[in-house]
């Protein structure tokens, strides 16, 4: 008997497991820094203070550029946006990556505009693959605990 119910319960769990997974347990910069090619972007959330603010509830939509997008910036840009004088640029960089809500890639539509946290609007192409602005989202819908990550190919700037 005791083993029949041992058994059941390992079964019972076994099964629960990839349910638990599919459940996205991992907020958007536990997701991030697990995915390790977004280096530079933990690095810049942590100097602007926005550790927190991303693992909150959300949801949240991040476009998250890569460690090569990032690298592609001229020499020194990174650096510069790291200094503690500078957070308030960094904040406004980061947060213009960032939409409120989970917006997924069946969502998007050919000149789709998306408000972003830092206030001003991102211009979603679906012509040609995904665009947002003049970044190509090149992996979509990598789901989180409170939100999703679209994978860009560069670094937005806002105006």
């Amino acid at each position: 008997m005791f083993r029949r119910t041992f058994l059941s319960l390992a079964a019972a769990t076994m099964l629960a497991t990839p349910a638990l997974a599919g459940g996205h347990s991992k907020d958007i910069v536990d997701t991030a820094i697990d995915a390790g090619s977004f280096g530079t972007l933990v690095a810049a959330v942590k100097a602007a203070g926005l550790v927190e603010t991303l693992k909150g509830e959300g949801p949240f939509t991040v476009f998250a550029p890569t460690d090569e997008a990032f690298a592609a910036l001229p020499d020194g840009t990174v650096e510069d946006l790291l200094k503690p004088e500078n957070k308030d640029q960094l904040t406004a960089i980061l947060t213009y990556h960032v939409v409120p809500g989970k917006v997924m890639s069946g969502d998007l539509s050919d000149g789709m505009m998306a408000t972003t946290v830092e206030g001003s609007d991102l211009t979603i192409s679906t012509d040609d693959g995904v665009m947002v602005n003049n970044a190509t989202v090149t992996t979509a819908d990598i789901e989180a605990s409170n939100g999703v990550i679209h994978v860009i190919d560069s670094v937005l700037m806002p105006e």
